[in-house]
């Protein structure tokens, strides 16, 4: 399933999320990763900022991954609270930012797209 530029892109499986990530290592893009859970009120609540994040950075690769849909990712990534953000570059993990914070979120992107 490929997003249009500019979405955020949900990984309902392994495969789409282990081909997605090998996308953004391929392209050298910054990718920030959303942890998130259904049940989870900060998530929900930062969900619309993430979207509106991935409208205004297109050159920047936003995935979403249910913890719950994929124990497995969330636990090779050890995610221990909702939501967590991680930001990869060339497959490597060079940030993370823990909870529903605008601020931290906006300016860590674009420290690593500087």
């Amino acid at each position: 399933m490929a997003a249009e530029e500019g979405q955020v892109i949900a990984c309902h499986t392994v495969e789409s999320w282990n081909e997605q990530l090998q996308k953004g290592n391929d392209s050298k893009t910054l990718v920030v990763v959303d942890f998130t859970a259904s049940w989870c009120g900060p998530c929900r609540f930062i969900a619309p900022f993430f979207a509106d994040l991935a409208k205004k950075l297109p050159n920047v690769m936003f995935l979403k991954v249910d913890i719950d849909e994929l124990k497995s990712v969330a636990s090779d990534w050890a995610i221990e609270s909702m939501p967590t953000f991680m930001f990869l570059k060339e497959g490597k993990i060079v940030d993370k930012v823990v909870g529903a914070k605008k601020d931290e979120l906006q300016s860590t992107i674009a420290k690593h797209l500087a």
